[in-house]
């Protein structure tokens, strides 16, 4: 199959979250089962960048400048975008990039420090009538059409509408990825003629939510499949708890809608490989591996450097949803009575940052504060730290929990989407069955994260043999992206099955 993803952000060149891992990793692992991907994505500028330095670097890309040029009529207004090409020569990946200074050469994705930009509406519909037509252009035989997030979500519409009626219709059937149902691009109605699509359209079942145009309602109804990023996700979102608004067209369409867990890349994530870590070591010699890296990012952090004392590690964005009321609660409670580091990478909400530096300032010796990002210091925390603190409010998926899990760093997560679907609690059962892999608890409550965590620390102070067990059992599992792409395929298979059904290929 020829599979065609459009998505706003993709490794290496963009990204704000996990979507970009996913896109930036998803054809790799398709290419590698015999099938060929092309990528289109805005040209933003941080995109330009990493091109200029890839010419620097000698990367093994195959850059075609202006391979298409589209011009829309954006509402009244022509732009053109010219289409660049780039090709990963060892991975046979094509990715498009979309440029139309306008609209993406701005040092943010979606906004900057003054907020978010005032016309992402029309930037995203602009993106979305491009793709539609440089596939068209660019002749390219297609079979699957796969959008992420509502950033894509008039693609589907195209497609289904048959609006130009390009060629390519007849033969693609289409897929929507929801990888957080908390963004919808909901923006105000006169919108609408920014999507060059009958205002027929815009009605309570199709592309219309409570008077406004709601970007992400309009892939998962015109869609022929949708997935979204963990089993369990998949079945939240259809709640009113968790469907943010659109859990009845999520219910209505559920025959439609499959959840598979995000893969890992292994090439990166793996302590047995990992350039950042001090000694790499792998599931024969964990502890004296971890042991090393401990001391040594102690010491870099200004730690005492003790390697008997259980070490926390958190990496997350200052945010509601990750948790951070409990986690701060949970800090405060502890910060003078239990014997425990507190290694912290992140940025975000200063609500959040402003009492974790006031608790570091408090207890120096046992909290350590990074406000910034580090990928080099994420992977140092991940082998280092004991235990990884994840009590979200809602998680359609995570990885940081996937990656600790090949570190040896036991999770402590909050049962929700993905952390409940790749978690499995060290109940006295799973433990007798050497099947337990980590520490979760259900109640969103800081009561609770205590729980969770002291049950982890009294094994971790008390019986270090059965913790080298959830330990190592953790180590082996294997949430790879060749299982996750195997699944997508059926889910491509699918959609080409409801498609033909239809009588639309």
């Amino acid at each position: 199959m020829h599979i065609v993803m459009a998505t706003s952000e993709a490794i290496p060149f963009a990204k704000t979250g996990g979507l970009a891992d996913v896109v930036g990793t998803l054809p790799l692992e398709l290419v590698k089962l015999g099938h060929h991907c092309s990528v289109f994505l805005p040209a933003y500028a941080c995109v330009k960048e990493v091109l200029q330095a890839s010419r620097s670097e000698n990367r093994h890309w195959s850059i075609s400048e202006g391979v298409a040029e589209i011009t829309i009529d954006h509402a009244g207004m022509a732009c053109t975008a010219k289409i660049h090409r780039v090709r990963f020569d060892p991975h046979g990946v094509d990715f498009y990039l979309v440029d139309q200074p306008m609209f993406f050469d701005r040092q943010g994705l979606y906004g900057d420090s003054s907020g978010t930009f005032g016309d992402n509406s029309g930037r995203f519909c602009f993106f979305s009538r491009v793709v539609v037509e440089a596939i068209e252009k660019l002749g390219l035989a297609i079979d699957i059409i796969h959008c992420h997030d509502w950033q894509t979500g008039l693609i589907p519409a195209y497609h289904r509408t048959r609006t130009h009626n390009w060629n390519w219709y007849h033969h693609a059937a289409s897929v929507m990825t929801i990888h957080n149902m908390a963004y919808q691009g909901r923006f105000w109605g006169p919108d609408m003629a920014l999507t060059g699509l009958d205002g027929r359209y815009f009605n309570w079942q199709q592309m219309e939510f409570f008077g406004d145009l709601n970007l992400l309602k309009t892939g998962l109804v015109f869609s022929d499949m949708l997935t979204t990023v963990s089993p369990t996700y998949a079945k939240e979102i259809q709640t009113p708890a968790s469907g943010c608004g659109l859990d009845g067209v999520l219910r209505a369409r559920a025959d439609r809608l499959i959840g598979i867990v995000n893969g890992v890349d292994y090439g990166v994530w793996d302590p047995s490989v990992d350039e950042h870590l001090t000694m790499k070591y792998t599931v024969e010699n964990w502890r004296e591996g971890k042991g090393v890296c401990k001391r040594q990012l102690q010491e870099s952090l200004g730690l005492p450097m003790r390697p008997e004392v259980p070490m926390i590690g958190i990496i997350s964005r200052f945010a509601e949803q990750k948790g951070w009321d409990l986690i701060i609660q949970l800090m405060h409670w502890w910060v003078d009575h239990q014997d425990v580091q507190w290694v912290i990478l992140g940025s975000g909400e200063e609500r959040y940052s402003t009492p974790l530096a006031q608790l570091q300032a408090r207890r120096p010796d046992r909290i350590a504060l990074q406000s910034r990002f580090s990928d080099s210091l994420a992977h140092r925390i991940e082998a280092a730290a004991d235990l990884f603190l994840m009590p979200s409010q809602y998680e359609p998926c995570g990885l940081n929990q996937l990656y600790s899990l090949r570190y040896g760093t036991l999770p402590v997560v909050r049962a929700t989407g993905g952390l409940a679907d790749t978690i499995a609690d060290a109940t006295i059962e799973r433990m007798s069955e050497r099947t337990a892999t980590g520490f979760s608890f259900v109640d969103y409550s800081p009561e609770a994260l205590a729980d969770a965590t002291l049950r982890a620390l009294t094994i971790f102070r008390e019986s270090p043999n059965k913790w080298g067990e959830i330990v190592e059992t953790g180590m082996r599992q294997d949430w790879s992206w060749k299982r996750s792409a195997e699944a997508m395929l059926d889910v491509y298979r699918r959609a080409r099955e409801f498609a033909a059904m239809e009588g639309r290929l």
